[in-house]
C-alpha cells in the first residue's frame, strides 16, 4: 500500500542550549504525524536538526571558554538525545555546520549575488541579538524586540541585502490561490495584512560583525546571516545541488510536504523561505504549519523567568509515553496550550491510568481469571456487540480526518473515544456477573474477546502517538500492531490466543503533592550540581583605603542612584582621557563626561548598563558639559571597571 512520498521537516533547534519541553513538542509533533503517514502507507522522510551559527553563538563561546565548534557540538549531542529520548524516528539530524550544507549555503548565496538578487550596501537599525534581528523603531513592541520582548542596541554596518519586492506579488499571488499554503488560517492573515500587502523590505543576509557564520566565499569579510544558512537546511538536506547535479533523494522528496515550526518564526518561513525559493526556481513546499506555543502557567517558557521544564525531567517522572501524549493531547490547534507538574499528573491519573491503562489490566486479568488467559470468540453475539464493533471500526476515519487536517489532539481524542467505549462495553456485558452462570461462560468468552479485539486495534491506532506504550499492549495479548488497512475489520485477533501471565501496570496513579516535591528535589539537585561544577573560588587580594568620615543617612538621601543605559559614546577630542557617553534614565537622556578612555572604547560603551549618579551639579570638562558621573571601581594599579547591574535592569531603576 505505496501511497507516494511523505516529506516533514520541523525547525532546526537552536544550539544556544539546552531545549525545554516548549521546543521538544514540536518534534514529538512532527514525529507523530511521521509516523501516522507511514501507518497509512506513505514513503516518509522526517528531517529535523540543528542551527549553529550566528552572534550569539560566538557570545556563549566565549563566555564557555570554548570555541564555537566545540560549544555546538555539546548543544547538537544534548538535543539530538532529547530527541532520542522522546522517541523521534527522524531519518535525519542535519547540523548546518555540516561540510556539504556549509559548501551549498556558498553556492546558493553566490548564485543569488550572481543574478542580481543579492546586493551590497549597509544597515543601520536596531539590533536583537538573541534573535539576530534589525528593526526599525516603529517595529519595536514597547521600545523592545517585537519577537522576544528583549533590549535592542542600535547597530550600523555592511551587509548584503536579498530584494524581497521583486518577488513579493508572485508570492502574494501564490497564497491567494493555494489556501491551503499557510496554516492556520490566522497566520496566514497576519503575515499578508501586517507584512506582504504593507510592502517587503529588503532583507539583510550577511553580517560582519561577527566571524561564526559561513563565509561569503568572495567576499571575506562577510558571513551568511542566519536566515539563508538555516532555512536552505530543508533542501541541502536531502541532496540539493545549487549548480544543477541535486540527487536523486531531492528529486524524489522536494517539494516538502509539510514544514512543522512554531508560530514565532512563521514569518521567516512563509515570507523569505518561498521568495528564496522563487529565486532559485525551486518548487515551494506544500504546507507551512506554525503551531502555538505551550506554556508554563501563563507565559512562555524562558530560562530568565525561572519557569522552564525540560522533557528529560517530565519523562523521568512521567515516562516518555506519558509526556508525549500530554503534549500532543493538550495542545489546541491554533491556540497556545498550558503544561505543569499538576495538570500533567491530572491527565496522566484520569486518562492514562484510569482510561487506558485499568482497561487493560481488567481484561487481561478477567481473561486469566475466567479462562486461565485463553482468549477465544465462541460467537454469541448480543445487541451491544454491533454497537461496539461499529464505534471500533469507525475510530480510524474519524481519526485520519482530523490528522488531515493536523489537529492531533483532536485524532488522540477520537482514539481515546474508543477506549472510553470498550470501558462501557464492561459496565453493560457485566462479565463478573457472566461468570458466575456456567450456561453463559461461552458469552463471556465472547465478551473478552470483544475487548481484546477492541484493545489491539486502539493500540494499533495510538502508536503513532505513544509507541512504546501501543508496543506492550500488543504483547500483553500476545500479538503483533497492525497497519491501518486492517483496522476496518473487526475479529482478526486470532481465537485461541493466549495472554500474559501477569499483567503490566502501563501506567500508575500518581499522587501530585509527591510529583511536586519530586519536582522541587530535581530542581536543587540540579542546582546544587551547577554549584559543584564551578571552579573552587580562590582568595582575590583586597584594597584598603582610607576611611572618610561617617555620614547621616540625610546626607546620603541626597544622592540619586539610578541605572542608566549608555545609548552612544565618543571620545572627547581636546582629551587622551575623556569619554562622552549619551545615557538613557527612564525618560531622560544625560550626556555624561568620564576619564575612561584608557579603559574602554567608545564603541565597547554601546549598550552597557551602568549605575549613574544623576543629580550631580553640571561641570564642563574640556569643552564638554558633564550632566551625571558614571561609577567605577580602581584597583591598586589604577585599572576602572564600570559599576554594573548584577541582573537585566532597566533603565531609570532606582539604586537605593
Amino acid at each position: 500500500m505505496n501511497k507516494g512520498k511523505y516529506y516533514i521537516t520541523t525547525a532546526i533547534a537552536y544550539t544556544s542550549g539546552k531545549p525545554h519541553i516548549g521546543n521538544c513538542y514540536e518534534v514529538i509533533l512532527a514525529d507523530s504525524i511521521a509516523r501516522f503517514k507511514r501507518k497509512e502507507g506513505y514513503d516518509v522522510f522526517f528531517q529535523t536538526g540543528t542551527d549553529e551559527h550566528g552572534q550569539k553563538i560566538e557570545l556563549k563561546a566565549q563566555e564557555a571558554g570554548v570555541t564555537p565548534k566545540e560549544f555546538v557540538d555539546g548543544v547538537a549531542g544534548t538535543i539530538k538525545g532529547l530527541w532520542d529520548l522522546m522517541d523521534a524516528s527522524y531519518d535525519k539530524f542535519i547540523r548546518t555546520t555540516d561540510t556539504d550544507h556549509e559548501r551549498q549555503v556558498q553556492k546558493i548565496f553566490k548564485r543569488l549575488y550572481e543574478q542580481g538578487d543579492i546586493y551590497k550596501g549597509s544597515y543601520e537599525g536596531l539590533y536583537c541579538t538573541p534573535c539576530e534581528s534589525f528593526w526599525t523603531e516603529s517595529q519595536l513592541v514597547d521600545g523592545k524586540c517585537p519577537d522576544c520582548g528583549r533590549e535592542v542596541k542600535p547597530a550600523k554596518e555592511e551587509a548584503y541585502f536579498f530584494r524581497m519586492s521583486k518577488y513579493a506579488d508572485r508570492l502574494i499571488e501564490h497564497i491567494n490561490t493555494h489556501p491551503e499554503f499557510i496554516q492556520p488560517v490566522s497566520r496566514k492573515n497576519e503575515m499578508m495584512n501586517n507584512f506582504l500587502l504593507p510592502g517587503l523590505q529588503d532583507l539583510c543576509v550577511s553580517r560582519t560583525s561577527f566571524r561564526w557564520g559561513i563565509p561569503v566565499d568572495f567576499d571575506d569579510k562577510h558571513v551568511v546571516y542566519v536566515w539563508l544558512d538555516a532555512l536552505s537546511n530543508y533542501i541541502t538536506g536531502i541532496g540539493y545541488d545549487c549548480g544543477g547535479d541535486s540527487s536523486e533523494q531531492y528529486h524524489k522528496y522536494w517539494p516538502a510536504d509539510l514544514h512543522l515550526i512554531g508560530k514565532d518564526i512563521i514569518r521567516f518561513h512563509t515570507l523569505y523561505w518561498p521568495i528564496f525559493l522563487m529565486a532559485l526556481g525551486e518548487p515551494l513546499p506544500k504546507q507551512i504549519f506554525g503551531h502555538p506555543w505551550l506554556l508554563q502557567g501563563e507565559g512562555k517558557m524562558s530560562k530568565s523567568k525561572g519557569n522552564v521544564m525540560y522533557a528529560d525531567d517530565l519523562a523521568e517522572v512521567f515516562g516518555v509515553d506519558g509526556v508525549r501524549y500530554f503534549v500532543l493531547h493538550e495542545m489546541p490547534f491554533e491556540n497556545d496550550g498550558v503544561i505543569s507538574w499538576e495538570l500533567m499528573t491530572e491527565r496522566l491519573n484520569s486518562d492514562l491510568a484510569n482510561t487506558l491503562g485499568n482497561l487493560v489490566n481488567r481484561t487481561v486479568s478477567m481473561s486469566n481469571k475466567y479462562f486461565g488467559g485463553v482468549v477465544a470468540d465462541k460467537g454469541v453475539i448480543e445487541d451491544v456487540d454491533a454497537d461496539l464493533k461499529a464505534f471500533v471500526c469507525a475510530a480510524l476515519p474519524k481519526a485520519k480526518a482530523k490528522m488531515d487536517e493536523l489537529r492531533v489532539a483532536d485524532a488522540i481524542t477520537e482514539i481515546f473515544a474508543l477506549f472510553k467505549r470498550c470501558n462501557k462495553y464492561i459496565d453493560e456485558t457485566q462479565p463478573w456477573l457472566l461468570a458466575k452462570d456456567e450456561a453463559k461462560k461461552d458469552r463471556l468468552a465472547t465478551v473478552l474477546y470483544h475487548l481484546a479485539e477492541s484493545i489491539v486495534i486502539g493500540a494499533s491506532l495510538l502508536e503513532p502517538f505513544m509507541p512504546s506504550t501501543a508496543q506492550k499492549i500488543a504483547a500483553q495479548f500476545h500479538t503483533s500492531l497492525r497497519g491501518f488497512d486492517e483496522l476496518d475489520t473487526f475479529g482478526l485477533y486470532p481465537s485461541g490466543t493466549k495472554v500474559t501471565d501477569k499483567p503490566e501496570i502501563l501506567f500508575a496513579r500518581l499522587d501530585v503533592k509527591e510529583v511536586i516535591e519530586r519536582a522541587e528535589a530535581m530542581a536543587a539537585e540540579k542546582e546544587a550540581a551547577q554549584e559543584g561544577a564551578k571552579e573552587p573560588e580562590t582568595q582575590e587580594p583586597v584594597i584598603d583605603i582610607e576611611a572618610k568620615p561617617e555620614i547621616d543617612y540625610s546626607d546620603f538621601e541626597k544622592l540619586q542612584f539610578q541605572v542608566g543605559e549608555i545609548i552612544a559614546c565618543e571620545e572627547v577630542k581636546k582629551s587622551k582621557k575623556l569619554l562622552c557617553s549619551k545615557v538613557r534614565i527612564g525618560s531622560e537622556v544625560k550626556q555624561i563626561v568620564s576619564g575612561i578612555k584608557q579603559h574602554y572604547s567608545a564603541e565597547e560603551m554601546v549598550g552597557k548598563k551602568v549605575m549613574v549618579l544623576v543629580n550631580l551639579k553640571p561641570a564642563t570638562l574640556a569643552g564638554v558639559v558633564s550632566e551625571g558621573m558614571l561609577l567605577c571601581a580602581e584597583d591598586a594599579d589604577g585599572n576602572l571597571a564600570l559599576v554594573v547591574p548584577e541582573r537585566e535592569m532597566p533603565a531609570g531603576a532606582e539604586i537605593c
